[in-house]
């Protein structure tokens, strides 16, 4: 889904679009897709990167993203698995591969590929994205969580992390806490949800563990913003 509006100076605006991973994420000089599958290509009409974090058929709908690239022209950075399933669609210089420790720059904003505890998929990546005035998101993919998580947050300080609490396979409002202790975002977003019941599960758990944690229970096509942590 598009994001019309523009956000202001140190903010961005998302959207969650489907029920797994898909995000529209939008800074004020760049608008970002996030494993675009179960919606129309039309529904974004201004789209600089499309990011792909794995190959799983919830995460990467090569027609589709096909369609977007044709209609927008846009960067596709996608893991390595992802990338060469694109190949034959995507041409050689709007497809950038990445794998954990790669970093794509889209105009100012940062695009960090970094581990993902997805063991299902081949070459999984989770993605940091830095806005041009150092907003961080943090999307998860179906990542369970890993150490490292602990030592990306020291390092990043996060303002948003999207945190996996159903269908992927070991994926529970538990271990969906579990991310947000490691990575303690300002804003943790329940997403890649089997139910509402899981996200509002998540919701009561962190704000046990995390009570200074902000939970943003996402809808489905609905815009929000998050500012940059002071």
């Amino acid at each position: 889904m598009s994001i019309e509006k523009s956000p202001e100076k140190n903010e961005v605006l998302f959207v969650w679009f489907n029920r797994y991973a898909g995000v529209t994420l939008k800074t004020p000089s760049k608008t970002f897709v996030i494993d675009p599958v179960d919606v129309k290509a039309r529904n974004f009409q201004n789209v600089d990167a499309i990011l792909i974090t794995h190959e799983h058929y919830d995460h990467l709908d090569q027609p589709l993203i096909s369609e977007i690239h044709k209609l927008t022209q846009c960067m596709v950075v996608a893991d390595p698995t992802s990338t060469r399933k694109l190949r034959n669609t995507i041409p050689s210089e709007k497809l950038q591969e990445v794998q954990p420790g790669s970093e794509v720059k889209i105009g100012e904003v940062s695009v960090k590929a970094e581990k993902c505890n997805h063991p299902p998929a081949a070459t999984p990546t989770t993605f940091i994205i830095t806005s041009e005035d150092g907003v961080k998101v943090f999307h998860t993919a179906d990542s369970l969580p890993f150490p490292e998580m602990a030592t990306m947050s020291e390092k990043e300080k996060f303002d948003v992390v999207f945190c996996t609490v159903g269908i992927a396979p070991g994926a529970s409002p538990e271990t969906g806490v579990e991310i947000a202790r490691l990575t303690k975002p300002k804003v943790a977003v329940p997403y890649h949800a089997g139910s509402v019941a899981d996200q509002k599960r998540f919701a009561e758990l962190l704000k046990k563990e995390m009570p200074k944690a902000t939970c943003l229970i996402p809808e489905v096509n609905k815009i929000y913003q998050v500012s940059k942590r002071t």
